[in-house]
Order: structure tokens, then sequence, then C-alpha cells
């Protein structure tokens, strides 16, 4: 644990902290930086968590969760990829609760729910197919147009701004998600980068190079490996995926 020095009005203060290694290594962002110092939970958080449970956001839990509690001052939450965003909450549910996480499941054989556990600090970094270049952007080949694109993933901040744009359209119209994830993530299309051209090119975007993009940029997303398998009392296997919301700091409850 450290302590840094923050000044607030007038007054100093100290606030515990760890050191966090990001799963990305840092090279997504502007900083380039590696770890971040983050905070631990307290009973202020506690509020928070009560609060968030009751209104099922998970969304508006984790933005505030990591506002309060990363000490960046050139990084912000919002800017992070998923992967990172990840590993931050399983740090802060570790140092609060412990590594063990207990789950409910259904036994696909006799349908009887029964309980089981994992140990959330033996979670592995998935490896991705392709490395990023030193600006973060990955390039890939288009199969049907043969153009060469410049990718960049999608940060957290992002997400969430497609899905609210996603919400707000007009009922009973079909929302352009994936041009819209289109239009951000791809940075270059055959060493052009201006963005008028680059919208022009993804309107007329064959379906098999949209599908290679989004498969793509699916084996080349830098996270958590949160998919785990379990045996029933039956004896049969089950599968499951941990999920960030207000369930996962459960022990608050």
């Amino acid at each position: 644990m450290e302590q840094n020095s923050y000044t607030v009005g007038q007054e100093n203060f100290n606030l515990p902290h760890d050191v966090v290694q990001l799963p990305t290594g840092g090279i997504f962002y502007k900083s380039k930086k590696k770890s971040v110092k983050v905070g631990y939970l307290t009973a202020m958080d506690e509020n928070l968590l009560i609060t968030s449970a009751s209104q099922g956001n998970s969304n508006n839990l984790i933005l505030s969760l990591l506002r309060n509690k990363m000490y960046e001052h050139d990084l912000r939450p919002e800017e992070l990829l998923e992967g990172d965003i990840e590993a931050l909450l399983i740090f802060l549910r570790n140092t609060s609760f412990g590594p063990e996480y207990k789950v409910s499941l259904r036994d696909p054989k006799t349908d009887k729910l029964f309980e089981s556990s994992i140990l959330l600090d033996e979670l592995n970094i998935r490896q991705i197919v392709n490395k990023p270049d030193e600006n973060g952007l990955f390039t890939t080949k288009l199969p049907k147009t043969g153009s060469t694109v410049k990718l960049k993933p999608l940060s957290y901040g992002e997400i969430l701004e497609i899905d609210k744009m996603v919400e707000q359209y007009p009922v009973g119209r079909v929302a352009p998600k994936i041009i819209w994830k289109l239009e951000k993530q791809i940075q270059e299309v055959d060493g052009v980068s201006d963005r008028a051209q680059i919208s022009q090119f993804i309107s007329s975007l064959p379906i098999l190079d949209s599908k290679h993009i989004r498969n793509f940029m699916r084996e080349n997303q830098i996270s958590l490996d949160l998919k785990r398998q379990v045996i029933a009392p039956s004896g049969e296997m089950v599968s499951f995926e941990i999920t960030f919301g207000a369930e996962f700091f459960r022990p608050f409850f």
C-alpha cells in the first residue's frame, strides 16, 4: 500500500492506494501509462453500491466508482478499454472482500440451484492474435474491397456513448449501431485519414468486410478471460461468465 499527498483547497491529506497493472500495458492511451493508482473501497462507497443495486444501472456504478478511486490526473475511466476496467474492478473487490467469488448456478440435469466459487486472482489475460502499432492501432486488409484499414479499439466511454445513442433513437426505427462503431474504430483507409472520406467508405462497406472488422477486433480485444466452467452436483459441466454490476460487489448486501 502506498500513500500520495493531494491538495484540496489549502488542506493536504493522504489517500491510501495501490498501483494496479493494466492488461493493455497502456499502449492505447496518450499517457502510455502501464499502471494506475487506485484507492480502496470505503464506507462512503457503500452508499453508492446500495443505490446502484436498487437502480440496477451497472454502467453508472462502474464510472462512479472509478472516478472516485482512480488517482490519475491524465487518464480518465471513460478513456480506458474494457479489459483495464475489468482489472480495476477486480482489484477493488479483491481488496475489500478477498478473491473468492461465489456464484449461484442451475444444474442442467436436475434443474436445481447450486453454489460454486472461483478465485478472481486466478483470471488470465486473453491472448490477442495481432499486435497494435506504437499508436495503439491495428492494421488489417479487408477481404472484399481489398482495402487496408487501421483500427482502434473502442474505449469504455465510447461504448457507453453508442449505447446511449441507441436508447435515444426514435422508437420503431433501427439504430445504425454498426455504422457508429465503425466510424469510431476506422482511423485510416488505404493511407487516408480524412473523416469525410472514411465516412463515405463506411456507407458503402460490404457486409463481408464489416463482419471481418467485427471478428478482427473481437480476436484482438485485450481483456480478462471471464468465462468459467464448474462441475454441477450431477456431474454435468456448467459454463458461466463473470459480469460487473452491483451484484459483483454483493458481499456489501
